[in-house]
């Protein structure tokens, strides 16, 4: 069984600012940290390994620091990595990133057909869920998204039991394989490296690709193939949630409980 993890390098969601003036994310001097939800999917990935025995390979799409990520993922068990590095790829957007990640998939499975794709639900500076969905869609996968467990694969059939997290509870669905699986943090707690599976991250060599080591149609890559622009980020207005209330001793505990509560409900709190 061969499963692929696409995972993301992400600036820490509570380091990040905004720029007042430009309305754009502040990355300088920001730490990079791998996308939470993408750890998730690994970890689910690990448990199959785990269960079944399988090959990982991390795949993810940035910069040349985001071999970090690879190793991180190298070092808590998944076999390899590939990283998708180059300045053609620079500015895609959710539509763009799937094209190029679907294609590269697609040149992973010429020598080592692909089972299952997973991926987090969502990238923690974008949270639009619809990268994992459109590699599916592009691939022609089945996908099950918001993922919780996976519950059994029949390999005789090759159908994969999946449960999928719906407000106020779960269902619990089938899918062909091959299967794009998304993944919910509330999956499962994420492993920590042992040591012998850390120094192979340390020594393991990641493999880049750019533009020119599988097939890409470019215009469908980076700025030109983006029809979504960002056009201006900006935080929500501060809420003033500090009600001037003041116990003199003399206010009896149920006034002062109605007073809070008529407070915060004009705060906007509930």
């Amino acid at each position: 069984m061969h499963l692929v993890v696409c995972v993301k390098q992400v600036p820490d969601a509570t380091e990040v600012k905004v720029d007042p003036v430009k309305g754009t994310l502040v990355r300088q001097g920001v730490p990079s940290i791998a996308n939470p939800y993408d750890m998730h999917a690994l970890e689910m990935a690990l448990q199959l390994k785990d269960e079944h025995g399988a090959k990982i390979t991390v795949l993810s799409m940035g910069p040349p620091q985001a071999t970090d990520v690879i190793k991180r993922s190298i070092s808590i068990g998944a076999d390899d990595g590939r990283l998708l590095c180059d300045v053609a790829f620079a500015g895609s957007d959710t539509l763009a990133t799937s094209y190029i990640l679907s294609q590269a998939i697609k040149e992973i499975e010429k020598t080592d057909p692909v089972d299952i794709v997973f991926a987090g639900k969502m990238a923690i500076d974008g949270d639009t869920a619809q990268v994992g969905p459109g590699i599916a869609t592009r691939l022609g996968y089945s996908l099950v998204t918001y993922c919780l467990g996976i519950d059994g694969i029949d390999t005789g059939r090759s159908v994969i039991k999946a449960r999928r997290q719906l407000e106020g509870g779960c269902e619990v669905v089938e899918a062909d394989l091959p299967v794009l699986i998304t993944v919910v943090k509330e999956a499962n707690e994420v492993r920590y490296a042992s040591l012998p599976d850390l120094i192979k991250s340390i020594r393991s060599d990641v493999t880049v690709w750019n533009k020119e080591f599988f097939e890409l149609d470019i215009p469908q890559c980076g700025l030109k193939g983006s029809p979504t622009q960002v056009k201006k980020i900006f935080p929500p207005p501060p809420k003033d949630v500090t009600p001037e209330i003041m116990n003199t001793g003399e206010t009896g505990l149920d006034e002062i409980a109605n007073t809070v509560a008529e407070a915060v409900s004009k705060a906007g709190i509930l």
